[in-house]
């Protein structure tokens, strides 16, 4: 996929897995973001006191962002990007409105805007790799 098919792939789908380093296997987790249509996804994190996420977050050097769908076993997309993971100050927020309105968000994310038990992430896409592949099955002839 060149440059605008990854973005334009970006634009149009709303979740991925996030891939962060540990000293062990890799930290993986859903995740919705939203996409500032340039070099940068956004992710709203539900934090606990020990949020192994946001711990991981913030060690991490780099982390890693695969988003896919998968129409049939023969026609599938996806990108892989990956990057510098920062938290977004709270005052920074609203300039992201546009950004994060459209992001899916579970009923317990919502509540607890209310008490303060959120952060906003960024990654600003270093390296990104898209493959698209569309074909038919082995041995199926369309014009049978």
């Amino acid at each position: 996929m060149n440059d605008e098919e990854i973005d334009a792939f970006l634009s149009n789908r709303r979740w991925g897995v996030l891939g962060l380093p540990t000293e062990e296997v890799p930290y993986l987790l859903p995740l919705s973001y939203g996409f500032d249509g340039g070099d940068r996804l956004y992710f709203t994190y539900l934090r606990g006191p020990d949020s192994q996420k946001a711990t991981l977050s913030e060690r991490a050097e780099t982390a890693a962002f695969l988003v896919f769908a998968v129409d049939t076993l023969y026609n599938w997309e996806s990108v892989l990007l990956e990057g510098q993971l920062t938290t977004v100050p709270e005052s920074e927020w609203d300039n992201l409105a546009d950004v994060l309105d459209d992001v899916w968000r579970p009923d317990v994310l919502e509540s607890a805007v209310d008490v303060g038990d959120i952060d906003v992430y960024e990654l600003s896409i270093d390296d990104r790799n898209g493959i698209k592949h569309q074909g038919l099955p082995p041995g199926f002839d369309p014009d049978t």
